[in-house]
């Protein structure tokens, strides 16, 4: 491969990075990626492959997955229906489904947990100025 190929699809790649990471929430698809960036699916999957960790596919759905779980634990209020559709997903279902698979663990199972644990974790640390 030549030299300017490979600065080409690293470039690329880390533009596609930032596209999911500003646009996950949007209907993500990579066509539509590329297409963004004036490149084919064929060369951004390529990329992914190259220089990537993970798929185009994986990336977006860890996006969307650590910023539902952000949300499920610093905004309870947020009903996880709600939660779904600002990461992205037009069907809770399949967000839940997603979400269990990655988690292990039902959006609001993991919610409650995560509640349990900053709970002890409260509890656990001494107030300051007390020994």
């Amino acid at each position: 491969m030549r030299p300017d190929t490979a600065a080409s699809r690293r470039r690329l790649y880390l533009l596609a990075r930032v596209v999911v990471a500003r646009h996950y929430r949007r209907r993500l698809t990579l066509p539509i990626v590329a297409g963004a960036l004036a490149s084919s699916p064929r060369q951004l999957q390529r990329a992914y492959e190259q220089f990537g960790e993970q798929s185009f596919h994986e990336d977006l759905l860890a996006r969307r997955m650590a910023a539902a779980a952000t949300l499920l634990i610093e905004q309870p209020a947020i009903a996880v229906a709600d939660v779904a559709r600002l990461v992205g997903y037009r069907q809770p279902s399949h967000f839940a489904r997603a979400f269990r698979h990655r988690y292990g663990l039902a959006p609001a199972g993991f919610r409650q947990v995560a509640r349990k644990n900053a709970t002890h974790r409260r509890a656990a640390t001494p107030s300051p100025g007390r020994s």
